[in-house]
């Protein structure tokens, strides 16, 4: 099948050049498990007739001119080379299913990068285990872009004709000041001065200031090392108790403060009394930078002049979390997450990060931007995202989807990265470890688990008061 319209070339933003590196190579994971049994030729004409078989991108080979540039050539679609199916169980030793396709989506995260030959994408059907395994190279979009695009192809539970519900969660519209008022000056000048600091620390990030090592800690190579993942399961009624304990908290608030307390609980038990207290590990967190938050409308992401248009529009915040002995109050990780969280908000970095990024690649090339993101990397401990799924159940070819989940294949230096997706009242984290430096990562789940049901308890308590 051929796609629409023209077929002249069409280079690749700065930011999709990057995630080709050597270094910085990174296709995007998405497991989506159905209620009934997968329909093989229903599911090839569903990708053929959505708009994951139109758009100009999932349409396009990877090609590079004599000068080294990558552009996107549009050819022929075979669906048939992209849907790969799977019929017999992936671990014959493994009864879980999701801990089956877990084991399965690890090994791909490190073995199995997508052939340059095709189009870079692939969808899995795992036929004995009623999973559908997307993988998207990250240099065809990011998060919202994909996944709004999978979100076209998908129909609402209730409504089989209707599209699901993508509305991002509501936040009280503050009065504003005036632009010559005392506080719209002071809030002028903290904001500049809060992103000339973070600023300051990301460059520092990205050349030589590096976290001390930690049980969780990333090694040389750590990409290519054998990969284990695991599931972290909320429920955003959870969640949202815990956000009323303390006034103004987002569920990214409460994210934050529920992996700096699952951390310190990991390392509690792996190095007991090895940490000092207040011991700082730097997460690398993505921001949308588009004007509208959440998942878009495909029509609006296809529109060049679009404030929300396709591609990876994100930028890097710096996020610290701080070690802290058990027995601690768990309401006082949330207070500590919030006002880290605000500051950045209050700050540009997000935005910063993605021009340093666009200018170093005019002034140096993409090798000296990929190597100062590999830096970056190695500078750090985790990485971590964090997607607004649709708010109710929703069916993909006809079949009931009951779990969405994310994850990306290893990143440079990184033992740990973590990406949550909500959908339908729950939310589901994915775990990606380096087994040899985290063996356990479904404790570590359970630790991240654990930590938001001691907050729902302590917020609960102090809700009544």
């Amino acid at each position: 099948m051929a796609c629409p319209g023209t077929f002249s070339d069409e280079p690749l933003s700065p930011a999709g050049r990057l995630f080709l590196q050597r270094k910085t190579d990174v296709v995007i994971h998405c497991i989506a498990r159905t209620k009934n049994p997968i329909d093989v030729d229903g599911a090839k004409a569903t990708i053929m007739s959505s708009p994951m078989g139109q758009h100009p991108r999932f349409c396009s080979l990877l090609v590079r001119d004599d000068n080294g540039f990558e552009h996107w050539r549009k050819t022929r679609l075979d669906v048939d080379r992209h849907v790969i199916v799977v019929k017999n169980r992936v671990n014959e030793d493994e009864e879980d299913d999701e801990v089956a396709v877990n084991l399965y989506a690890a090994d791909l995260s490190v073995s199995s990068p997508l052939s340059t030959d095709k189009p870079l994408w692939e969808v899995h059907l795992l036929t004995a285990h009623k999973h559908v395994v997307f993988r998207i190279h990250h240099s065809l979009g990011d998060g919202i872009s994909l996944m709004s695009m999978l979100m076209a192809s998908c129909r609402k539970v209730s409504d089989p004709d209707a599209l699901p519900m993508m509305v991002p969660e509501k936040t009280t519209e503050k009065k504003r000041d005036s632009p010559w008022s005392f506080g719209s000056m002071w809030g002028f000048l903290k904001m500049a001065w809060l992103t000339f600091v973070f600023v300051l620390e990301f460059l520092l990030r990205s050349l030589f200031v590096s976290d001390r090592k930690t049980a969780v800690s990333g090694g040389d190579g750590v990409e290519l090392w054998p990969s284990k993942l695991a599931t972290a399961k909320f429920l955003l009624d959870d969640m949202k108790e815990v956000k009323k304990a303390i006034p103004d908290t987002t569920i990214n608030d409460v994210l934050f403060g529920i992996v700096s307390c699952g951390l310190s609980r990991y390392l509690d038990h792996r190095t007991p009394n090895a940490l000092h207290e207040g011991l700082r590990m730097t997460g690398v967190a993505m921001v949308n930078l588009r004007a509208k938050p959440g998942l878009q409308e495909i029509s609006k992401l296809m529109k060049d002049n679009s404030e929300t248009r396709w591609g990876n529009r994100f930028g890097v915040i710096l996020l610290p979390v701080f070690y802290h002995k058990s027995g601690n109050d768990p309401l006082e990780y949330l207070k500590r997450a919030k006002v880290m969280v605000d500051r950045k908000k209050q700050s540009l970095e997000a935005y910063f990060s993605y021009r340093i990024g666009d200018l170093i690649v005019s002034l140096l090339g993409i090798k000296y931007a990929s190597l100062i993101n590999y830096r970056l990397l190695c500078n750090t401990t985790f990485t971590i995202s964090n997607l607004i799924g649709p708010l109710e159940d929703i069916t993909l070819s006809g079949n009931p989807i009951s779990s969405i989940k994310v994850s990306t294949s290893s990143l440079p230096q990184q033992a740990l990265t973590m990406h949550m997706v909500s959908y339908a009242g729950k939310a589901e984290m994915q775990i990606l470890v380096a087994k040899d430096i985290i063996p356990d990562p479904e404790f570590l789940a359970k630790c991240f688990e654990d930590a938001l049901l001691e907050m729902k308890v302590a917020a609960m308590e102090a809700n009544k008061a």
